[in-house]
């Protein structure tokens, strides 16, 4: 019996030790794995939402143009103050008073799947964004290229007479309308994109299918595609074939698509993602003043878009929104400081135009804004009289009203403010209806609301990315507004040689916008967001991407 007690006791010393032993060796090969992981650099960023597509002909969102900036090159890419820099493109000639350019490509720019870019990626893409089989939304992007609306339109039926060829493999013919002092720059715009036409024509209904096999997202940029869990996360991987791969240190980009913005902040605190776009606005005094917390630039403006284009509202009643009358009331109505002082607290500011500060006018020094000026003001007296003279005195008859919105904190007490501000200034109920982005997007579209959140983002530095999304051919116009005047300045500004009579021109255009009013302006953007200390070298460029191609992480 002893002998057993001392036999057992003998096994569990051995046992122990044994386990000792191998649990240790699992401790170590725990941490190699760990080490090994470590060693992997990966950035994590929260996009905000699940992206609506990854084709470049039909994005419109700034979540997918943030996924196509890092898995896509143009013939340029803007660099960090948002200049335009050769990209696949090594040179151009500029040729017809501005009206014809001829690129040259690199010979070593490959696709993810090893083939070659070549000019003829270009050709193709650019007419298939300009097809009228693909309702491209941007396609009016493309108008400047000779004969780009002909073909978008309809009215020319082949596509051999627009305006983009391919000489070669590595030139590229463009010739335009009229010249376009920005094109170098809307080259780089994600429409524009270079799509790998060998990939295209074996599957016709690309990009579907991404999300399972993500090796048919054949593309050329820093990054490749890796996996996409909706509604969850995307991630990217450093492309092996990218011909500037040596400048990018990431070995991966996460994509998060966390709507909500205290769980982003929640993620963002527990080290779970190392920056965000949306903060709560409740929460931006507290980070003020805190490494972490970076106001950038940005060209944008926030505002209302209102449905002028249907005869009822959404409760089915007449529609008061098509009185000019009623849409400046609702305009005077609304008290910009509080949005931007008591909710925003991010150095926004009231706009009480389109066209945002920070886009050179026509004489050096000057600014669009400055010399364009306010357009109207805020004014509850004259906000009323409006009102009552269009039949609706104190609110009275007035119908409920819809206000969409994507699902955000930010949206919802804006839309929140201006809920209560209409009721108290001029009796008209308004009902709050968010949407998850996708589903936001498409009510928009089909002109399912009365009032919707709107927000623009400039494509380049020049006002015409402001004021040619409302001409009545825009896909991007979802107001169902539309005027003759309007669109005629459109089309002469972007056919002036001359640019003090081309920036004249968008003036009196922004003019018109701003007396229809078929938006609201609401404030000009700021882009306030959390970074880790630890990341390095990102660049946040005023347009309201953020390029992570030359990003790393240093802890």
């Amino acid at each position: 019996m002893k002998k057993f007690r001392v036999f057992l006791t003998l096994l569990l010393v051995f046992g122990l030790i044994f386990g000792m032993f191998v649990g240790c060796g699992e401790q170590k090969q725990e941490q190699s794995q760990g080490q090994e992981q470590k060693a992997e650099m990966v950035l994590r960023y929260n996009l905000g939402t699940e992206p609506e597509t990854l084709d470049p002909a039909k994005a419109t969102g700034v979540p997918e143009m943030t996924v196509m900036l890092h898995t896509f090159d143009g013939l340029t890419r803007l660099d960090r103050d948002g200049k335009p820099q050769p990209a696949v493109a090594e040179s151009w000639e500029v040729k017809d008073n501005g009206k014809t350019y001829i690129f040259h490509l690199r010979k070593d720019v490959k696709w993810s799947d090893g083939q070659p870019v070549t000019a003829h990626d270009f050709e193709f893409a650019w007419k298939r964004a300009l097809s009228p089989e693909i309702a491209s939304e941007y396609a009016y992007q493309l108008y400047y290229i000779k004969n780009g609306e002909k073909y978008n339109t309809g009215e020319i039926t082949d596509p051999n007479e627009v305006g983009v060829k391919a000489l070669d493999d590595y030139t590229l013919q463009v010739e335009l309308e009229q010249p376009a002092p920005y094109f170098l720059s809307l080259v780089a715009f994600p429409t524009l994109y270079p799509l790998p036409e060998h990939v295209l024509k074996a599957h016709p209904e690309w990009p579907k299918g991404i999300d399972k096999d993500p090796s048919l997202y054949v593309t050329n940029g820093p990054f490749v595609l890796a996996e996409w869990s909706h509604h969850d996360k995307l991630v990217l991987k450093k492309n092996p074939n990218y011909f500037d791969k040596d400048k990018v240190k990431l070995d991966k980009l996460v994509f998060y698509m966390v709507e909500d913005a205290n769980t982003a902040v929640q993620m963002f605190e527990n080290g779970e993602v190392d920056m965000i776009d949306n903060i709560p606005t409740a929460q931006i005094d507290q980070w003020k003043g805190k490494p972490e917390f970076h106001i950038d630039p940005i060209l944008g403006t926030y505002y209302i878009l209102v449905n002028v284009g249907s005869d009822k509202t959404m409760g089915g009643e007449k529609n008061p929104l098509q009185d000019v009358r009623v849409r400046k009331a609702i305009a005077m109505a609304i008290n910009r400081s509080v949005i931007t002082d008591k909710i925003l607290k991010a150095g926004q500011q009231p706009a009480y135009a389109f066209v945002p500060p920070g886009i050179p006018d026509a004489e050096p020094g000057t600014d669009f804004r400055q010399v364009g000026g306010n357009y109207f003001s805020e004014d509850v007296q004259k906000a009323k009289e409006l009102l009552a003279e269009a039949g609706y005195p104190d609110g009275k008859g007035f119908p409920k009203l819809i206000y969409l919105y994507n699902t955000s904190e930010g949206h919802k007490k804006i839309g929140e403010a201006i809920q209560s501000m209409l009721k108290e200034n001029l009796g008209i109920e308004m009902e709050l209806q968010n949407q998850e982005w996708k589903v936001y997007l498409q009510s928009r579209n089909e002109g399912q609301f009365d009032l919707a959140r709107a927000g623009w983002l400039g494509d380049y530095v020049d006002p015409m990315t402001f004021l040619d999304m409302f001409v009545s051919t825009s896909g991007n116009n979802d107001t169902g507004w539309s005027n003759p005047q309007y669109d005629e300045l459109i089309e002469k500004a972007k056919y002036e040689t001359d640019n003090a009579k081309r920036v004249q021109y968008m003036h009196e255009a922004e003019k018109i916008l701003m007396e229809d009013m078929p938006i609201i302006p609401l404030y000009f953007y700021t882009n306030p967001r959390l970074v880790k200390t630890y990341v390095k070298n990102y660049a946040a460029i005023s347009l309201g991407w953020v390029d992570f191609k030359e990003a790393y992480i240093q802890k």
